[in-house]
């Protein structure tokens, strides 16, 4: 069996320098991850993948090894940043996977060029407002980070002390088998220790009050048309409180997914073989 090699670039779009994960070739397909993680959650999947696409693995802006300006934290930005990456690549027609807020990355892609990927595959996440149109107890405990990160210059203040604490208490909970955690943790201190990362991953929740509204509210009435479908965690992650195809619905009218069960929110560090096969067979419909 062959290898897969892995390269690492810096490629410069939309006006930041992007650190991208690369290997295969093929059709594109394009993984984007949340928060606080980086390119290094999709490690266990990028092997399999890279067999059949020509895998694209971007830091998000303002995280991992990618630049962290002050600004451009929105949706559109971030989608705009992946979407002049892949022209930066020479890369058209990406299949989109992304989870956490690399989910609603792809979401705002969808929404803002119809046509221009070829399907989206979103990995536990469900669109802001909907959560809190539905903000039940039951999961307000779990997401007191929505709060936190989004007060202006206090937390970056506070957890630059003790970064590990910090994503300890807010990762632990939402995997199903915390030794997945402990084999990444180490990772992810390194990464939100640089300077600059933990306001970066930080403005995105700031944005999610005002400029990701001021977008929804734009595209109100506005339904993907890219073939489009979910999987979720059953235990720590969306499916626990929430109907999470019904909360996309208003956006997809004709999505489909399931959830997985003894997997919580970070699926491709916890059931990276279900995500594998999931990727491949949504692909190939």
């Amino acid at each position: 069996m062959s290898t897969v090699t892995e390269e690492r670039m810096a490629v410069t779009a939309n006006g930041i320098r992007q650190h991208v994960r690369v290997a295969g070739e093929g059709p594109a397909l394009v993984l984007l991850h949340g928060w606080p993680q980086t390119s290094h959650s999709w490690r266990k999947v990028i092997p399999a993948l890279a067999a059949h696409y020509r895998v694209i693995a971007p830091d998000l802006r303002g995280m991992g090894q990618t630049d962290k300006p002050l600004a451009g934290y929105d949706m559109r930005t971030v989608a705009t940043d992946i979407r002049e990456l892949l022209r930066a690549l020479g890369l058209e027609h990406p299949y989109i996977v992304g989870s956490d807020w690399g989910g609603l990355v792809a979401r705002r892609y969808a929404l803002d060029w119809p046509g221009e990927a070829v399907r989206h595959l979103i990995v536990d996440i469900v669109p802001h407002e909907q959560i809190f149109a539905d903000f039940r107890p039951e999961y307000a405990r779990g997401a007191w980070h929505y709060f936190f990160n989004a007060v202006p210059d206090m937390p970056e203040r506070l957890v630059a002390h003790d970064v590990e604490t910090f994503l300890r208490a807010m990762m632990g909970p939402k995997y199903f088998n915390p030794a997945h955690m402990e084999e990444a943790i180490d990772e992810y201190v390194r990464a939100y220790s640089a300077n600059g990362a933990l306001r970066g991953g930080f403005a995105y929740y700031k944005a999610m009050f005002d400029e990701n509204r001021e977008l929804d509210r734009e595209s109100a009435g506005r339904t993907i048309i890219d073939p489009i479908r979910c999987i979720w965690g059953n235990h720590g992650g969306m499916g626990g409180p929430f109907d999470v195809l019904e909360m996309w619905r208003p956006d997809a009218p004709d999505i489909d997914g399931r959830g997985i069960d003894q997997c919580g929110h970070y699926m491709a560090e916890e059931v990276p073989e279900v995500l594998i096969d999931e990727i491949r067979t949504f692909g190939s419909s």
